[in-house]
């Protein structure tokens, strides 16, 4: 019971910061329960099905903040990704695409806190290599979030068009990242109950980000964004150098 109880608390505290920011449930989730006596699939499948749910519930009402352009092309790169991870998960050391994934957020992240000048210059054809690489890292590391993030930064959403059309693309790409996981073996018997048992607390959490984010300035939401991305990178470099 204290294990499901520190299970549902790790995926309150990263369904909150999914909804607060439109990602980064597994720079918080994942690492929290890397420290319980959880399976590695059953962390993954469960965050994944978590950031599925906070994405639908978020869309509610707020399908006109959703760049529909970007969110097509965005899509169209995802469906194309998702095979090229099951790939990447097999035949590249994860060691070496975590270092090199880590090392370029950290160097984004720190790079876009230190500049002040304007964003907002990429081009929208930039979605569907964008969506490739979610594709690809949703399905092997449960890390579509990160280019997906950066690319609305580059370019230039507001914080609601930001939150909307990253919620939009995780929930067509969560239902084909959950169905790949599920059909691709790596659930296990506890993601059913450990997810139901979650998903009251994943109301409530999507319900106080979204009270949050109304209360985050555009400039400080932009300025939490890059530490966001920043936090994701060292994640990332942490599991490479914590790894045997």
């Amino acid at each position: 019971m204290l294990v499901s109880a520190l299970v549902i608390l790790a995926v309150f505290l990263g369904a909150l910061t999914r909804a607060t920011f439109g990602f980064g449930e597994a720079v918080v989730a994942m690492p929290l329960l890397a420290l319980l006596p959880v399976n590695l699939h059953t962390s993954a499948s469960l965050v994944g099905l978590v950031g599925l749910s906070v994405a639908l519930m978020s869309l509610l009402g707020r399908v006109r903040h959703v760049d529909v352009a970007a969110l097509a092309r965005l899509s169209v790169g995802t469906l194309c990704g998702i095979p090229l991870g099951i790939a990447l998960l097999k035949e590249v050391p994860a060691s070496l695409v975590m270092t090199v994934l880590g090392s370029s957020l950290v160097l984004y992240g720190l790079g876009s806190l230190a500049s002040r000048r304007a964003r907002g210059n990429l081009g929208l054809a930039w979605s569907y290599p964008t969506g490739l690489l979610a594709g690809a890292l949703g399905s092997a590391y449960n890390f579509a979030g990160a280019p997906v993030a950066v690319n609305g930064t580059r370019r230039g959403w507001g914080p609601e068009d930001f939150r909307g059309t990253l919620q939009a693309h995780f929930a067509i790409a969560g239902v084909m990242i959950v169905c790949a996981q599920a059909v691709g073996g790596i659930w296990t018997p506890a993601v059913p109950w450990l997810f139901a048992a979650s998903l009251p607390a994943v109301a409530l959490a999507t319900f106080c980000g979204h009270r949050l984010h109304r209360r985050i300035p555009a400039e400080r939401f932009a300025r939490a964004v890059y530490l966001l991305v920043l936090a994701l990178g060292l994640v990332l470099l942490g599991r490479v150098l914590g790894a045997p």
